[in-house]
């Protein structure tokens, strides 16, 4: 009990001084829970949308897309009108109601702008029925009576200031109509950002699917007392096991949705927590640094309380207790401030499209006990070195002054372990440097970055005695006596300099090394663009709509054009000589394609894939099973006949665009698969006439104004599309970092704030000889920005390895390029700087403030 209060009074006494370091447990544990609450909503709002929308039995068409895919072909896979009819009659049904429905479509309003969300969820065409009224409520107007009419969903009309009587226009892959908006349908449960138009039966069979009697799915209610299950039974005998059908029960529909949507949310969730977890580790490093120097400021205190008795057991568990309310008090914050982020990402979620009410906030129980535990435990163990490292004070420590000496012999063994980890990872990344293959290369990158981290953690205070010399030559020289004060303030304590510094480092790193990355990504893929994109135009739509029939017919009739490819997908299920049977994808294309897309081969000429009954194979697929040049490969197409199609080309697995495709003729595919089966275009092709590059940009744009949709680039349009995709998951990436270089600078704060009031007594004789408020102020600020400097020379130089090691592995992939992104490192490094200036502003002034009697009269 004894030590209990002692470390109680301690901790209240030293509140101030335990701050920063709560702070950086409350924004650590705050994000790792509001990455909890905001996944969990997500899925909980998710779930009940499915559970408002689904029937006791749900049939569809097996071939059918699934909910998160596009009907990419003429003829959607439907259901008979009188299937419908039929299921009625089946035993244990109450109603069969068919649906109709599409995700392949565009709506625009009257000035031809996308209605579509901006946020990647799909534009959704309906029928509207009575069933709809178990998820929506028509809340103005009325439902659609008639071709002309569709109603809109309340969300969309609000976000894109839509109102009754407004014309929109449909563009389906049947062709496009218009119609009034004749009411507006508010949903029940949350709408995650999907666009939803719902039109009469009729007009959605009709010009949406493009066949009349014909429904996309049919949903079943069972009759009382009647299960979801036995329901199933009597629906697959009535159909009979060959029918084509997929017949899914209430929680078979909704568990398939969840795991389409739950793979998605996954990867957030898993990414967030990656980021929360390097805030972790930062925050680790200031706890540590807290604890190591507050045990050293009461080393005097320590030795009296072992000099009347204390144990080394006992002032060991003093400052672990003391480490244990900070973790509480930290994470306790940190579960409210992680719920009020949750919110936070809800609304700025609901900023770009996605719709997440707060009313429906997720907290499960488990989310707080995992932020306690979390943080508890984290600052417990980041205490315990400098608990062990009190208990051994010595009774004598009570005649010394504060601070305990260095052991240059545990010195010594850090310095030998930090090197042979350093090594390692060195070694590590050497390896993954010379892998040939993708996967083993992955490994060794991993391990390489792991060590060389934890080895510059370790040797950081032998770096300090080094790098901040040369640091200082360049900075801090031209400040004097006072620049050299500060230079020797940093390099009176490397350990403590090298645990503040690598705290920055490890944010700096990351930043170096995916910037490394991404420049390489984009240098590589421009300038595989260069050497291998022949066509002038690249035509396709962003949000992965197909191009309709209209839309090819438009760019066909475009002026100044040389020639126009068609490049469709198929799906095929491949066997190979081998005997081995390979569900995969093959491109079906014009022959021009060989002159859009100058795809190299290892064997045989491109152009011969586009020849009667042949094809071509990648690198990869070849070498994995014996595949030769003239071999004979047994080809089923999805929807179509069974082929035998002869290898005239292997493409080099060195590219960019179209690693490992497989290409045929559209004229070969067209000879297996029914004409209303045949895929739409996913993206198209097409080259100027000599000289007309400009007026056939411009004669495109204008051919396909009315179709936004697609978007028509040339070749620098699609570098500048690819540097600003990888630019803005960059800055993504970068937000996230960010919390990590905030708990890094709160480290920065907290060693200068305590170093200040250690270094008490100092100050004010340094004051009492002569040094003006305005000299210890900068003193102070030049060693915090010396610090933070030498933490991004090491993030930088770091960072700058492990991305040109991955570089390595990604010319694997064809983007061979290395390219160091130096106005980002340079940008980065002066910022790092300014971060060590703001960083010292409030210790600084503290300082200044001091009483030089005071000061001096300290113990």
């Amino acid at each position: 009990m004894t030590v209990v209060k002692t470390s109680m009074r301690n901790f209240v006494a030293h509140k101030g001084r335990m701050a920063l370091s709560a702070i950086a447990v409350l924004l650590s544990v705050g994000f790792v829970c509001g990455t909890l609450v905001f996944t969990d909503t997500m899925t909980s709002t998710f779930d009940k949308l499915f559970a408002a929308t689904a029937s006791d039995v749900t049939v569809t068409p097996k071939g059918a897309p699934s909910d998160d895919e596009m009907q990419m072909t003429t003829k959607a896979a439907t259901v008979p009108a009188a299937t419908v009819a039929r299921l009625k009659d089946v035993e244990g049904v109450k109603t069969a109601t068919g649906e109709a429905n599409s995700q392949t479509l565009t709506v625009t309003d009257a000035a031809g702008e996308n209605l579509g969300p901006t946020s990647g969820a799909p534009t959704i065409a309906t029928n509207w029925d009575s069933t709809e009224l178990r998820s929506v409520d028509v809340t103005s107007g009325h439902a659609p009576r008639g071709p002309t009419e569709v109603m809109v969903d309340a969300d969309t009309a609000d976000k894109k200031h839509l109102e009754l009587g407004d014309e929109l226009r449909v563009i389906a892959i049947p062709g496009e109509f218009h119609a009034r908006i004749s009411g507006i349908a508010t949903f029940k449960v949350t709408n995650p950002g999907a666009a939803i138009f719902y039109f009469d039966t009729p007009t959605t069979q009709t010009k949406v699917l493009g066949a009349k009697d014909v429904f996309s799915s049919v949903g079943l209610t069972a009759k009382a007392g009647v299960s979801d299950d036995q329901l199933k039974k009597n629906v697959t005998a009535a159909l009979g096991s060959t029918a084509g059908y997929k017949v899914q029960t209430q929680a078979e529909w909704t568990a398939e949705n969840q795991k389409d949507i739950g793979g998605f949310l996954d990867v957030i969730k898993y990414a967030m927590l990656g980021f929360a977890g390097i805030a972790v580790l930062v925050g680790i490093f200031l706890i540590v640094n807290t604890f190591s120097m507050l045990v050293a400021q009461r080393t005097r205190e320590i030795g009296l309380m072992r000099a009347i008795g204390a144990s080394r057991r006992q002032v060991n568990r003093s400052v672990l207790v003391e480490a244990l309310l900070l973790g509480v008090v930290g994470s306790v914050l940190g579960i409210g401030g992680g719920v009020g982020l949750a919110v936070l990402l809800m609304n700025l979620m609901g900023s770009v499209g996605m719709n997440l009410d707060t009313s429906s906030l997720t907290v499960k129980a488990s989310t707080p006990v995992i932020g306690l535990v979390l943080g508890v435990v984290v600052t417990v163990l980041a205490a315990y070195l400098p608990a062990r490292r009190a208990g051994k004070v010595s009774p004598m420590a009570a005649l010394r002054d504060a601070g305990t000496p260095a052991d240059g012999r545990a010195g010594k063994v850090r310095a030998a372990i930090g090197l042979v980890l350093t090594l390692a990872g060195a070694a590590a990344l050497l390896a993954a440097v010379q892998a040939t293959k993708a996967a083993d290369g992955s490994m060794f990158l991993g391990l390489g970055i792991l060590l060389t981290l934890v080895g510059f953690v370790v040797v950081g205070p032998l770096l300090a005695g080094v790098v901040v010399r040369v640091i200082s030559a360049g900075v801090l020289r031209i400040f004097g006596p006072v620049g050299r004060l500060a230079e020797r303030n940093a390099l009176r304590n490397p350990r403590r300099t090298g645990a503040t510094a690598a705290a920055l480092m490890i944010g700096l790193a990351l930043v170096a090394g995916l910037s490394v990355v991404g420049s390489s990504m984009v240098a590589s893929a421009t300038d595989q663009l260069d050497k291998s994109v022949g066509a002038d135009f690249i035509i396709a739509s962003d949000s992965g709509q197909p191009i309709t029939p209209q839309i090819e017919r438009a760019i066909k009739a475009a002026p100044d054009l040389a020639h126009v490819t068609d490049y469709k997908s198929l799906d095929v299920k491949l066997t190979a000589p081998d005997g081995s049977v390979s569900d995969t994808s093959l491109s079906a294309a014009d022959p021009t394609y060989a002159q859009d897309l100058q795809v190299k081969t290892v064997a045989g000429e491109l152009s011969a894939a586009y020849g009667a009954n042949a094809m071509s194979v990648g690198e990869g697929f070849a070498d994995k099973h014996k595949v030769k040049l003239g071999d004979k490969l047994s080809v089923r197409f999805e929807h179509g006949e069974t082929a035998t199609l002869t290898v005239a080309a292997i493409t080099s697995a060195d590219t960019v665009f179209d690693q490992g495709a497989m290409y045929t003729n559209i004229t070969t595919a067209a000879r297996y698969i029914p004409a209303d089966r045949m895929p739409i275009n996913d993206i198209m092709f097409a080259a100027a006439k000599d000289g007309r590059q400009d007026a056939a940009y411009a004669g495109l744009k204008k051919a396909l104004h009315d179709f936004p949709q697609v978007q028509v680039r040339n070749q620098a349009d699609y570098k500048q599309m690819l540097k600003d995709q990888i630019g803005q998951l960059l800055n993504l990436i970068y937000g996230l970092l960010a919390l990590a270089i905030i708990v890094a600078i709160l480290g920065v704060v907290n060693t200068l704030a305590l170093s200040v009031v250690e270094r008490t007594r100092e100050i004010g004789l340094m004051r009492a000889i002569g040094m003006s408020r305005r000299q210890l102020r900068r003193m102070i600020r030049l060693e915090s920005i010396v610090i933070a400097l030498f933490g991004a020379v090491l993030g930088l130089g770091l960072g700058m390895g492990w991305g040109a090691s991955a570089q390595q592995l990604l010319a694997l992939q064809g983007l061979g390029i290395l390219e160091i992104p130096w106005p980002t490192i340079i940008t980065v490094f002066i910022g790092s700087a300014f971060v060590g200036l703001v960083a010292a502003l409030v210790p600084a002034f503290r300082a200044g403030r001091m009483n030089v009697l005071g000061a001096i009269a300290t113990e």
